[in-house]
């Protein structure tokens, strides 16, 4: 880090900060701090929404997904249009109209206090679980470039998050996520640049998009059908648009941004904004990470992203197992960039055999690689006893502070850490607003004054903020961070999903129905993870259609409650 990547990441951490500072004062009753005195318009309330999604594990890991298993990814994003839609004619009316200020609460107007609970719990282990893993993405970060303490600086991002948070509410959230969407952009768009402009002078954009192409990296839609592949066509307009419908109707921490909304018309905007939006988003983000692939097709990559753990298979007392391995990766980098230019020749000439030699000495120069790099695992597992090491979370991390230039490694910092900002921001209020509204004033409190409520929210999110910080530690262990927390999502929004669905659509629904079904719900998306190799996206299909399955069944095997009968006379 050179001075200049410290006044751009410290000038933009400020900006983003001291403006939602500024924007959410005047957060004086629990309305205003936790709905923002429902006053906000579509393009604050759109750009919130897309900023709490973007966390760091978006840059982090999705950029590292896209380099290592090519752009099919993006078909997870395929279903969320068709979620927006739905959502803008069901939830947003329904949640508005009901004036609530959880989702969860519209679970006791239509069922009962224990669905309600139910619901709440499930969401603040979820939500919970998945704080700890947006919290630790830039832990990475430091540890690459710094070699700080992972602790140190989750403690660093989580202080700064909840004071913010703490001091402004939804409102300071909001706002200071407007100018987390402009530095994400120019960000982004630097990060894209550069790596294109550091090819080789003779390797031109086109030639880098067919490099990427003929590696499989660029493989954006996959026709496929197979229930054990995460990522195809129909997992992802099918499992990305139940997931899609569970995450933004279901999950308070989206919720809550569009109940923000003053009026229903405005809040409708802002979904459907972020359906026109997040998939173009996320096809720039991984080809991103397809054009670093390329650039590490000319520039040598390190054999292993994770830099601390090389440093240990290149001690002395493992030399003579490393350097064989080191010679092997070496000779397949040459080969590998030697193909690569034959093919880039062939393809200008018009040579077909030549272009056909060329791609299958590129397979095998890639394949030689492939194997060198598992054998620095297996040199990492050999040396720590450790199982499964997977550097992808350090690709694009490691591109950026190593070749980008002064000042582009503050910023594209700035976004990395702007958006953990955003996103834990965004989800320890949610998780405050659930144990405040939900469990304490429910359950424990009814009837205190405001302003009980609202120092009880600034408590509440000072908790979840000290429990990020300590429950971030286990983020390090779940290998593509991207991967866990949908696969974390999964494990849960088909319960969820399915009990709204029930509510919005089956008015015979009963609540002893709802409540069972849930827990039938849950209890098959657990055997699926558990039992089987089905791909994560379909838990959130399967776990609906069992709730609402069960929600039906068992309803109309209740009997039908007796009504007192009118008075005599009457």
């Amino acid at each position: 880090m050179r001075p200049a990547d410290w006044i751009v990441l410290g000038g933009s951490l400020a900006l983003v900060v001291l403006y939602g500072i500024w924007r959410g004062r005047g957060s004086d009753t629990v309305n205003k701090y936790l709905l923002a005195g429902k006053t906000m318009r579509w393009h604050v309330m759109a750009l919130s929404i897309m900023a709490t999604q973007a966390s760091a594990v978006t840059f982090i890991s999705t950029t590292g997904q896209s380099y290592a298993d090519g752009m099919r990814f993006v078909q997870f994003y395929f279903g969320l249009p068709l979620a927006m839609v739905i959502l803008s004619f069901t939830a947003v009316p329904i949640f508005h109209r009901a004036k609530v200020y959880t989702a969860y609460e519209y679970l006791e107007q239509r069922f009962d206090g224990r669905t309600r609970a139910l619901v709440s719990a499930i969401f603040l282990i979820q939500r919970g679980l998945a704080l700890g893993i947006t919290l630790y993405a830039p832990a990475v970060v430091l540890t690459v470039i710094l070699g700080w303490p992972d602790r140190a600086t989750t403690l660093f991002m989580g202080g700064v998050a909840v004071l913010y948070t703490t001091l402004g509410g939804v409102k300071a959230i909001a706002w200071a996520d407007v100018q987390q969407m402009l530095v994400m952009t120019a960000g982004l768009a630097a990060a894209l640049a550069a790596a294109v402009l550091l090819l080789p002078a003779h390797v031109s954009f086109a030639d880098a998009v067919t490099l990427a192409g003929v590696a499989g990296r660029l493989n954006a839609v996959t026709l496929n059908m197979d229930w054990n592949d995460r990522y195809n066509l129909w997992s992802g307009l099918i499992g990305g648009m139940f997931l899609a419908l569970a995450y933004f109707g279901c999950d308070q921490s989206q919720v809550q941004r569009y109940l923000t909304g003053k009026s229903i018309a405005q809040s409708r905007l802002s979904l459907l904004f972020n359906g026109i939006a997040k998939v173009p988003m996320q096809f720039f983000i991984l080809f991103i990470g397809a054009m670093v692939f390329v650039f590490y097709i000319y520039e040598k990559p390190p054999l292993l992203f994770e830099r601390t753990e090389l440093e240990r298979i290149q001690r002395p007392s493992m030399r003579a197992e490393y350097r064989p391995v080191e010679a092997r990766y070496d000779a397949a980098f040459e080969d590998r960039k030697t193909a690569a230019n034959r093919f880039l020749q062939a393809r200008r000439s018009g040579d077909g055999t030549l272009r056909q030699q060329a791609l299958a000495e590129y397979g095998r120069a890639q394949s030689e690689l492939n194997g060198a790099r598992r054998e620095s695992v297996r040199l990492v597992e050999q040396a720590d006893g450790k199982k499964g090491l997977n550097d992808t979370n350090y690709i694009f991390l490691t591109f950026v502070t190593r070749h980008l230039p002064a000042g582009l490694v503050g910023l594209v910092l700035a976004v990395i850490f702007g958006a953990t900002m955003s996103a834990i921001s965004a989800e320890m209020s949610s998780l405050a607003t659930v144990s405040v509204i939900d469990i304490y004033k429910r359950h424990f409190r009814r009837d205190a004054p405001d302003r009980h409520y609202l120092n009880a929210s600034r408590a509440a999110t000072l908790f979840w903020g000290c429990y990020a910080v300590l429950s971030a530690e286990y983020g390090k262990k779940l290998g593509s961070l991207v991967e866990a927390v949908n696969i974390l999502g999964s494990l849960f929004y088909g319960g969820m999903l399915g009990v709204f669905v029930l509510a919005f659509f089956f008015p015979r629904v009963r609540a002893r129905g709802a409540f069972y079904g849930v827990l039938a719900g849950e209890a098959v998306i657990f055997a699926l993870y558990f039992f089987t190799r089905i791909a994560f996206l379909w838990y959130n299909v399967i776990g609906c259609g069992v709730v609402i399955g069960m929600g039906v069944l068992i309803s109309r095997l209740e009997p039908a409650p007796v009504l007192a009968e009118p008075a005599a006379g009457l």
